[in-house]
């Protein structure tokens, strides 16, 4: 899957104002937590761009100190006051320890429903999963193609190999709904006509009355 690769130093000081000082010349402070010891580097600030204004999963390579450290984004802090990028932390890669992530969803197929007339909607865009680093990938595919008119696909439908799904499993992730065009349609269609019924009988003749 796709990486960044991110150029870092490692940071002496600690506490608020050392934090302070690196971001007034343009560094972030970051932390890499998870691997055998835990690593405190800073980076500028466009080096994390890439990584922190997008809606797709990516590994970082961070290069510290001659060594490098493959991770994934964990939490990020913007300032309060201008939104800028205050602090980030990451966590290590280890091949046998599950890591926690949330993974963007992406649709694939053409719902039976749209092709009725309906409008997909969809509801959540990623999901959060627990898994081994080896089947980490960019997204999980859903497949819309089965879904109905007045359907929803939820999150105990999703099909995802390695992975434990962390969400609410009766949690709707796309459904199809009627359009307000459609709608109308079905209200001003006209009715069903109703079978032909068969014509009455004519009255039987009135017997001669007998004679006395």
């Amino acid at each position: 899957m796709k990486s960044i690769t991110i150029e870092g130093q490692l940071r002496t000081g600690t506490g608020k104002k050392a934090a302070r000082q690196l971001r007034s010349q343009g560094q972030v402070p970051s932390v890499i937590y998870g691997g055998a010891t835990e690593i405190s580097f800073s980076a500028p600030v466009l080096a994390f761009k890439t990584l922190v204004y997008t809606p797709e999963f990516l590994l970082a390579d961070i290069k510290v100190d001659g060594k490098s450290y493959q991770c994934i984004l964990k939490d990020i802090q913007f300032d309060k006051v201008d939104d800028s990028l205050a602090h980030i932390d990451f966590l290590e890669l280890v091949a046998d320890k599950p890591v926690i992530a949330t993974i963007p969803l992406k649709f694939v197929g053409t719902s039976a429903g749209v092709k009725a007339g309906g409008k997909l909607i969809t509801k959540i865009k990623s999901l959060k999963i627990k898994t081994l680093p080896k089947f980490l990938k960019e997204n999980i595919e859903v497949d819309l193609t089965s879904l109905e008119l007045n359907g929803n696909i939820r999150v105990e439908d999703v099909v995802a190999p390695g992975y434990e799904i962390l969400n609410s499993p009766r949690i709707p992730i796309a459904s199809v709904v009627m359009t307000r065009q459609l709608k109308q349609e079905e209200a001003t269609a006209p009715a069903a006509k109703a079978p032909a019924t068969k014509a009455a009988a004519p009255a039987a003749a009135a017997k001669p009355a007998a004679k006395k």
